[in-house]
């Protein structure tokens, strides 16, 4: 052997056994504390599952791919096993995020490094030895969002041999299903190294990551925090944002949970309320001294099919009545009766749901009437960044309220709609569940919620700051003789 060639195999040998050095030489960086010890608990021999249960944006997607791109160009030993090659599958929780994460990563650090390139290609579908294209190889497989388990799991089918690798990014909202099936990768009886290497974050109680985390016996799992006064906190956080968020919203705020503590919040993040919490609203009784200081505003929801319902539900901060609902009532007939709800509880300003333009005839009614309603379009950017759209922050924003003390009218079809709804997160922010998901689940279109979830879609005001304010004004439509917490809810 030349000179050479034993330098090139002495130096594969030293990246088999450590691939923190790996990193090293072919990227020219430090690994984290905690990304060296991931990649070293990676590199042990025989078969392991490891999990990386992780805050946001700590670099967690960077990491599975040195592990792979080591995978592939390490885990290999020609005289045991000639002709036979590392092979391998990536997926996420659909293909696009696999596509704008973890397969993206793999594209940077393999151009980065001058021996990585010469060796391997990246294409949208695979990274493939340029000697071996048909046998060396790590495949993205994907599926739609929409897919079921089933199909799910079928893009872990087919791998064989006694090099292979599973890498599962974005367990956090991944079905359990997959986790099972991505470990029957390592009971091919060929296989003799065998990694499956998961990383998420802990958005909700019904993931894969939570699973292996509360009852995932053979996993190792690696736990990577954003707190800023954790003396292991990822080297990637901003601190000063993170002690910001932690300031503003506190250390059991689920959001803050999740993303920044890298902790699973009590309960989970799949649901926004508990039958208990709502039960409790519904049986809360205010005094008028803890409410009418606010401004009184009406949710309005407008019907959009006939099997749905119109409803009108008037709230003064921590006040609420019970709404008015109506069925198969046209335009006219719904801004006369939202006229006479102005009225009856001195309303000072009216929110109405005008996603797809349902309720414009309505808006423009109440405009027409010397009103200066607000036209929400549930779909349109949250004014709050934290979440996907109006209807979610709207939603949240009230199931806080609810926890914090909001009495609810006694209504029993409310209960399902608040407490059935799930969120979960994309690109980090809140997401609520589907509307026409629930509604499927349901039997029925979660009007009332709606209704009420737009009461705050607008920051809340004094009602003595909102009575000066032009925008705001009372109109002849307001009766300040009615006191609304005389009428029974």
């Amino acid at each position: 052997m030349s000179d050479d060639l034993q330098l090139a195999a002495d130096r594969l040998r030293a990246w088999r056994e450590d691939p923190v050095l790996f990193v090293r030489d072919n990227f020219g960086i430090e690994p984290e504390p905690w990304q060296a010890d991931y990649l070293r608990r990676y590199a042990k021999q025989g078969k392991k599952r490891i999990a990386a249960q992780a805050a946001v944006g700590v670099g967690k997607s960077a990491v599975m791919s040195w592990a792979g791109l080591h995978f592939l160009s390490c885990v290999y030993d020609p005289a045991k096993h000639p002709g036979k090659h590392p092979v391998g599958y990536a997926i996420s929780i659909s293909s696009e995020n696999l596509s704008s994460g973890l397969w993206k990563e793999f594209a940077v650090w393999l151009q980065r490094s001058p021996f990585l390139s010469s060796q391997f290609v990246w294409t949208a579908e695979k990274i493939f030895h340029r000697a071996h294209p048909g046998s060396w190889w790590i495949k993205a497989r994907g599926y739609s969002k929409s897919a079921t388990p089933e199909v799910q799991g079928s893009s872990l089918s087919g791998l064989h041999g006694p090099y292979i690798i599973g890498l599962l990014d974005e367990v956090g909202e991944m079905h359990p299903a997959l986790g099972r099936r991505a470990e029957q990768l390592l009971s091919d009886a060929e296989c003799e190294v065998g990694s499956i290497l998961a990383s998420g974050n802990p958005t909700s109680t019904t993931g894969l990551l939570h699973t292996i985390a509360t009852t995932g016996s053979g996993w190792d799992i690696v736990r990577i925090t954003g707190d800023p006064d954790d003396p292991m906190c990822s080297a990637r956080t901003d601190k000063d944002w993170a002690r910001e968020q932690i300031a503003k919203y506190g250390r059991d705020n689920p959001w803050v949970m999740a993303h920044i503590l890298g902790m699973f919040p009590p309960g989970g993040l799949n649901t926004i309320l508990t039958p208990d919490e709502v039960h409790t609203a519904m049986h809360r009784n205010m005094r008028p001294d803890q409410y009418e200081w606010a401004q009184p505003r009406l949710g309005v929801d407008v019907a959009r099919f006939g099997d749905d319902r119109t409803v009108i539900f008037p709230r003064q901060g921590s006040a609420s009545w019970l709404p008015t609902i109506m069925r198969n009532a046209d335009t006219n007939a719904i801004a006369a009766r939202v006229a006479q709800e102005v009225m009856k509880y001195g309303s000072e300003l009216e929110i109405i749901d005008d996603t797809g333009h349902w309720g414009h005839g309505v808006y423009d009614q109440l405009k027409a009437a010397g009103r200066a309603p607000i036209a929400v379009q549930f779909h349109a950017p949250a004014l709050d960044p934290r979440y996907r759209n109006r209807r979610t922050e709207g939603w949240l924003k009230m199931a806080d309220a609810i926890k914090a003390g909001l009495a609810l009218p006694l209504m029993p079809d409310l209960i399902p709609e608040l407490t059935q709804i799930t969120y979960s997160f994309d690109g980090g922010k809140f997401a609520l569940e589907d509307k026409e998901m629930l509604k499927k689940r349901l039997g029925w279109s979660p009007d009332i919620a709606d209704a009420l979830a737009c009461t705050y879609m607008h920051p809340e005001m004094p009602r003595a700051v909102a009575a000066l304010a032009p925008h705001f004004q009372a109109t002849q439509f307001a009766n300040a003789a009615y006191k609304p917490h005389q009428r029974r809810r």
